[in-house]
Parts: structure tokens; sequence; C-alpha cells
């Protein structure tokens, strides 16, 4: 899920930030039915526009989970206002936005690593649930 925030001014205070949130398809696309139908597709997309060896992808595909949780951290940063230079940039949306953002590029990852993601992320979830029921 890269970004492009070439042009964009979210790091100015007060600024509302849109860094990677593309309003256009977003807007007209039907709704998703099958979070794990359209990871499917977003993995073949991805792989079908990959130029590096597989293992090189998935180790690359991994890597993008720890960006991602990165710009959570700095959406959080930005929406408490820490950072003195900058003030507000962010807003709670902006926030969970990119927590969206991590969740997707998880599920990516996941199912880089197998074709049975939705099954294994299944039964992890079950078995973490069951921990909360003892």
């Amino acid at each position: 899920m890269e970004h492009n925030t070439a042009g964009l001014e979210h790091d100015r205070p007060g600024m509302e930030h849109t860094a990677g949130m593309d309003q256009g398809p977003e807007k007209s696309a039907p709704a998703v039915q099958d979070p794990w139908a359209a990871v499917e597709r977003l993995y073949g997309w991805l792989d079908g526009r990959s130029t590096l060896p597989a293992d090189q992808e998935r180790l690359l595909r991994l890597l993008k989970l720890t960006e991602e949780t990165g710009e959570v951290a700095a959406a959080v940063i930005g929406a408490t206002g820490q950072n003195p230079r900058k003030g507000v940039t962010h807003s709670w949306g902006d926030v969970e936005a990119e927590l969206c953002d991590v969740i997707v590029t998880a599920m990516v990852a996941l199912r880089t690593l197998t074709p049975e993601a939705a099954r294994v992320f299944a039964g992890h979830l079950r078995r973490v649930d069951e921990r909360t029921r003892i």
C-alpha cells in the first residue's frame, strides 16, 4: 500500500493529513463484501507487477508492515500535536486510516506467505478469542 505524498501539505500545522488517501476510486468503488477476496486481488495485482525474485518480494512485503506501523505512529503524533514544530497535523480519522493500512498490509503479507491465509487467520483469531474466555 505505497502512498505518494508528493505535493501534499500535510506537514504544515493545521493542514488535514491526506497522504495516500486517494479519494477518487474509493468513493465510487462498490463495498467490499469479502475482505479475503479483496486481499487475493491485491496479492495478484502486486505479484503481477513485481520484477523481484519471490523470496525478495516476500521479505519486502513483510517489511512494508513495519513502514505502515510507523505511519500509524506519525499520525498519532500528528493528531495529538506532540511535535511542537509542526503542531496538530493529523486527525483521529487519519489514525484510523493508517490502522486500516496496517491491517490490509498484514493480510496481504499473510497471503504472500500462504494461499491459506483466510484459514490461518481465522484459526489464529479463534485461538486468541478462546484465551479471553477462560
